[in-house]
């Protein structure tokens, strides 16, 4: 049966956690110079609505590791450019490949070509949503801590998708969130009430100071995302006050650590200071990126797999 991966509510605990222990040991293959090509002839088509480095780079380079191989789709390069509709485009492609992952602009657009995808579909980055993106920061936060519950992660800034999947996230690992954004930028709604429905652990504060006291992570992103860039103007002003100083780091626990998923604008939501300071693990998240994708491309594609101690 096809399994997507829309956004972290198509998973569960122990799928989670599945994913995670699956991504270390691939982790550990790669840097061990140890062959793990399972999935051999398999494909993956790759749509980008929006302007990419992590998310292409760790998928293709990713598919090349288990031996497969990635083609990059620029809409304005396929028919979906000319106005083929998005339901026509996955019917055809999944015929084609073996999964696609799409970084698009509105969360129903990958939505409706999962809808009619006969193949896995994978939310590379939407509106909504970017699950790709939490489970790498799962990774890191494994990696830095042992464990993940109990563990207090202040998020600082816009309620945006990542917040929104990190909140949902809470609820299979233990962690707890504390969240400081300006009024009206909380995460919306439905993320709440999903988050709340499967027994999460976070908290709204209204001073950035607040939410990284006793933190062990502090995590941030841009202010101004893509498809924001009219907002830019209004929301330097909203967001004056949130940006992620030494001063907030000494708040949290002594060996806290510094997040962001990447691109920074340095001096707007995190001083250079800290981005490339010693609690910084901005870097080893972006590689993350890479080993968590690959384990989840194994679990949609597990039919596919052959054997290679992995199963």
């Amino acid at each position: 049966m096809k399994k997507d991966f829309l956004t972290l509510l198509d998973s569960d605990a122990v799928e989670v956690e599945a994913l995670l222990d699956g991504a270390a040991r691939l982790k550990k293959y790669r840097a061990e110079g140890k062959s793990h090509a399972i999935l051999p002839g398999c494909s993956l088509g790759m749509i980008f609505e929006k302007a990419s480095t992590r998310t292409r780079v760790s998928f293709e380079a990713g598919m090349h590791d288990l031996g497969g191989h990635a083609l990059f789709l620029n809409p304005a390069d396929m028919q979906l450019g000319r106005g083929e509709l998005v339901r026509d485009t996955a019917r055809v492609l999944s015929r084609f490949v073996s999964a696609v992952m799409i970084r698009a602009y509105k969360h129903s657009t990958i939505e409706e070509f999962a809808k009619y995808s006969s193949v896995p579909v994978i939310n590379g980055l939407s509106d909504k949503a970017h699950p790709c993106q939490v489970l790498a920061d799962l990774l890191t936060l494994k990696e830095r801590f042992s464990s993940l519950e109990g563990l207090r992660v202040a998020w600082i800034g816009d309620g945006n998708n990542v917040c929104n999947s990190l909140l949902v996230a809470s609820a299979y690992t233990g962690l707890e969130v504390q969240v400081a954004t300006p009024p009206g930028y909380r995460p919306p709604s439905w993320a709440v009430e999903a988050a709340e429905e499967r027994g999460a652990r976070f908290t709204f504060f209204d001073t950035p100071e607040e939410a990284a006291e006793g933190a062990h992570a502090l995590y941030t992103d841009v202010w101004v995302s893509m498809g924001n860039e009219e907002e830019r103007e209004k929301r330097l002003r909203d967001f004056k006050g949130y940006t992620l100083t030494a001063d907030l780091v000494r708040r949290a626990e002594p060996d806290a650590i510094v997040m962001h998923c990447l691109p920074a604008h340095r001096g707007e939501e995190i001083t250079e200071e800290v981005l490339e300071g010693p609690q910084s693990v901005v870097w080893d998240q972006a590689e993350n990126r890479l080993h968590a994708q690959k384990a989840l491309l194994v679990n949609l594609l597990s039919d596919k797999v052959h054997s290679c101690g992995m199963q």
